[in-house]
């Protein structure tokens, strides 16, 4: 499978509300998109989100870089073979957003030639079970969300965004726990907010407060201070934005950490496969991790999701329900807190391209 012809898109899409990430404040969402074609006539897409402090690229740069470097290379592969791909992407250093936005659209391509969807070839469930993410607010105006949205959309475990400083954090905790009940699971997720010093106090106090698990409470290594946090804390500690490629995953599962967050739209299809696999041989948790997507990304994120054996908590791609515009024909369905994952073979398919040039940057 040969390619033909290629086509690159940036766009925004806005929000309902500004959304205060730990890093950024942001009215819209911007996202590159990669359509290939193959001689055959198949055609793959892939979508990643731009933010600098997420994904070290621009727009401007993540097209320039694709186009320059990773396109000749592509005209020389039979992209029949996405692992073999990957491989060979991989022989150049760094760029993990062009590689990722490139493995993925190879994936879309070999769904199309399959005419089948990526969670059947995997052997994955139809049915995946989600999880909505509070952004950080006051801890009134979160514990509202989080009911809207658990009323709504029937979610049973919510990731709750902390870094408000621990009193904050702790009144938001209680707060959303009033507002949602008993029967919601609750984690929390510090986006490194904290110092290592005082991961394990912080740990301590929001299981106190009910959280099932904690992610990225303080900047990570893989190294011995890392294992004994782990070994310390009294509940799980997901590892997420310091693992940024399969070589640091596997770093921070041989110094025990107990769950990694999985990101197609960090990782690529590929190295998520391959993340997975080496979590599950050490008997340790994959969540399928919020990377920003809209709905087009998160159809193919979902396809991961779908084919992870045992998550550790729910799929966190449900995302794109803060925006209020789509570049897809259809929208992911999310009844009882669960999406059942439609037949269609890729995510080509439901690509809107007058919303693409409508919402273009």
């Amino acid at each position: 499978m040969r390619l033909a012809d290629y086509s690159l898109h940036a766009y925004a899409l806005p929000y309902a509300r500004p959304v205060v990430w730990s890093d950024i404040v942001e009215e819209a969402a911007p996202f590159v998109l990669l359509r290939l074609t193959a001689e055959s006539g198949e055609t793959g897409v892939a979508e990643v989100t731009v933010k600098p402090t997420w994904g070290g690229v621009t727009a401007r740069s993540l097209i320039t870089t694709i186009e320059e470097i990773f396109i000749p290379l592509l005209r020389t592969l039979d992209l029949s073979d996405p692992h073999a791909t990957r491989r060979a992407l991989d022989r150049i250093p760094e760029n993990l957003a062009a590689k990722c936005l490139v493995d993925n659209a190879c994936w879309d391509l070999k769904a199309a030639q399959m005419q089948r969807p990526l969670w059947q070839t995997w052997q994955g469930s139809r049915r995946v079970e989600l999880s909505w993410a509070v952004t950080r607010q006051t801890p009134q105006v979160m514990a509202a969300e989080a009911a809207d949205m658990r009323e709504r959309y029937g979610f049973r475990t919510l990731k709750v965004k902390g870094g408000q400083g621990v009193a904050t954090d702790i009144e938001g905790i209680h707060a959303i726990r009033k507002a949602v009940g008993e029967d919601v699971a609750l984690y929390v997720d510090c986006n490194g907010a904290y110092q290592l010093d005082n991961a394990l106090d912080y740990a301590r106090a929001v299981a106190d407060a009910g959280a099932r698990v904690i992610e990225d409470p303080c900047p990570f290594s893989p190294d011995p201070a890392f294992a004994a946090l782990c070994a310390d804390s009294p509940i799980p500690v997901l590892v997420d934005f310091y693992a940024w490629s399969l070589r640091d995953a596997r770093l921070f599962l041989a110094q025990g950490a107990q769950a990694l967050s999985a990101k197609p739209g960090r990782f690529g299809l590929s190295d998520c496969r391959l993340l997975q696999d080496a979590a599950d041989a050490e008997g340790r948790g994959v969540v399928a991790g919020l990377m920003g997507e809209s709905a087009l990304g998160t159809f193919a994120a979902l396809q991961f999701a779908a084919a992870l054996r045992q998550p550790m908590l729910p799929a966190e791609l449900t995302w794109y329900l803060a925006m209020t515009e789509q570049v897809a024909n259809e929208l992911p369905v999310i009844e009882n807190g669960c999406i059942m994952l439609p037949d269609t073979s890729s995510v080509a398919s439901v690509v809107d391209w007058d919303a693409v040039k409508r919402f273009a940057l």
